[in-house]
């Protein structure tokens, strides 16, 4: 999936991998937990944790963006695609978006 997203760069520690773009870090992965973390708009960082409490968790805030902890064994592949596309969105120059358009990485 984060193959199919232009100039994403995988960087691996003892722990996990994250995920940037331009050097920006827009999701994280933890295999041992089964989990990823992913950069999104605040208001949708709320919105799923009190939707799906089971399924996401609030991670962390930076001023207008909510990272939400995903638990992978809850959540449909379709959805997972459109969190990262949007994680990566959020991230990437505008440039890089606009040129990429709305293909979800799937």
């Amino acid at each position: 999936m984060i193959d199919r997203l232009p100039d994403v760069r995988r960087l691996a520690s003892a722990n996990y991998t994250t995920f940037k773009v331009h050097d920006k870090s827009f999701g994280f992965l933890w295999e041992a937990t089964q989990t990823v973390g992913l950069k999104q708009p605040l208001a949708e960082q709320l919105a799923l944790v009190a939707e799906r409490p089971e399924v996401f968790e609030i991670q962390f805030t930076a001023g207008q963006f909510g990272w939400v902890v995903v638990h992978l064994d809850g959540i449909e592949l379709d959805e997972l695609a459109e969190l990262v596309f949007e994680a990566w969105r959020l991230t990437a120059p505008e440039a890089l978006v606009e040129s990429h358009g709305e293909r979800l990485p799937i």
